[in-house]
């Protein structure tokens, strides 16, 4: 099966010849890019990319294999991988698998010696859009593959019953709502002295309250933020009530529980290397980010926020502050584990927010 022909099918109707690895069988998604240089790892093990065929920009993938301990949760949820050139032989020495290895194990098809820079281009100039990744070109339905959605994401990704995670010198109790978490959001938690309650999407306010937590997390996670109709209507009776940090989704869910309002992007932000200007300082961060949704800016101030950040690429919403709420929110991943670190701080802002140093 490895190495056989295989052709990715645009719904705008182009078609791209590559070579087959990793897992077998024909799969539809959302065909995104990243641009990262390093952290494939994280990227496949992020929950955000449930339903989404995922293409890196970045030409070698897989040189250090896969590593556990850096995985961003316990599986994949991409739907399919594609790469310029893949690397058989990784050399390090916490290497466990080959990234062909680690797609077979999760059953995700995965795609090499494509035209990865012509794809990039399309969806550029196109704007995001569903592909088929099949055998045979032939059995493409262009119908089909366009009416294909990403559904029931956050409820996919989620934990399905409360985990705890213990500090080893705890100050804080801190509940994260888990939207589809990255493990490093909990791991920056833990280290600064907060034992943490992972919860499920569906937590009811009174639940969470019911713990009587230092601070409320709300993690990143997959899909059209709009959707979660019933999480942002709990999130409406925590505002307010205990200090809130938001990252990502979480991020959105705040706004769209505030009042605010989200749109879909051409093609998201998706990669390590985004620029985020702060508007009290000047200052830009590169940041990591995967979103393919943000919030509207001209619907913050309705909702009694301030913007906090912008994208310095093209001036979308990056950030925002609630004053007189105890919460703000940002949509880059100041955890990120793969880098850039630039903005851990936040981590310190949500510590400040429920004492300081106890």
């Amino acid at each position: 099966m490895d190495n056989e022909k295989v052709y990715i099918c645009l719904e705008n109707g182009r078609i791209f010849e590559g070579k087959r690895f990793g897992a077998g069988g024909d799969v539809t998604g959302e065909l995104v890019f990243t641009t990262g240089l390093c952290g494939y790892i994280e990227t496949l093990t992020d929950p955000s990319y449930y339903g989404q065929i995922v293409l890196q920009t970045f030409p070698l993938i897989g040189n250090y294999g896969f590593i556990d301990d850096d995985a961003e949760s316990s599986k994949s949820y991409v739907s399919a991988y594609i790469v310029r050139e893949k690397c058989d032989n990784p050399s390090n020495f916490r290497c466990s698998k080959t990234l062909d290895e680690y797609l077979k194990e999760n059953n995700i098809p995965g795609v090499y010696d494509v035209d990865t820079r012509e794809i990039t281009k399309t969806i550029r100039e196109s704007g995001v859009m569903n592909a088929v990744i099949c055998s045979d070109p032939r059995d493409f339905d262009e119908e089909k593959v366009k009416s294909y959605r990403v559904t029931d994401a956050v409820k996919s990704v989620s934990c399905k019953k409360p985990v705890p995670l213990a500090a080893d010198e705890p100050k804080y109790n801190v509940v994260l709502l888990d939207y589809g978490k990255k493990e490093n959001i909990a791991r920056e938690l833990i280290k600064r002295g907060c034992n943490v309650a992972v919860m499920p999407y569906d937590t009811k306010a009174e639940d969470v309250l019911r713990l009587n937590p230092d601070g409320i997390m709300l993690s990143n996670g997959p899909g059209d933020p709009q959707e979660n109709v019933a999480s942002i209507e709990e999130l409406k009776k925590l505002i307010g009530k205990k200090p809130i940090f938001g990252i990502c989704l979480g991020h959105q869910l705040l706004a769209l529980a505030m009042g605010a309002k989200t749109t879909k992007l051409k093609y998201g932000h998706r990669g390590v290397n985004q620029p985020v200007k702060d508007l009290k300082t000047g200052r830009t961060y590169i940041s990591s980010q995967n979103h393919g949704y943000a919030v509207l800016n001209d619907e913050v101030e309705k909702c009694g926020g301030v913007i906090s950040y912008i994208n310095a690429n093209d001036g979308t919403n990056e950030g925002i502050d609630y004053p007189g709420k105890d919460a703000f929110s940002v949509q880059f991943h100041p955890e990120a584990c793969s880098g850039p670190h630039d903005t851990r701080f936040l981590f310190d802002r949500f510590i400040k927010m429920m004492g300081g140093n106890k």
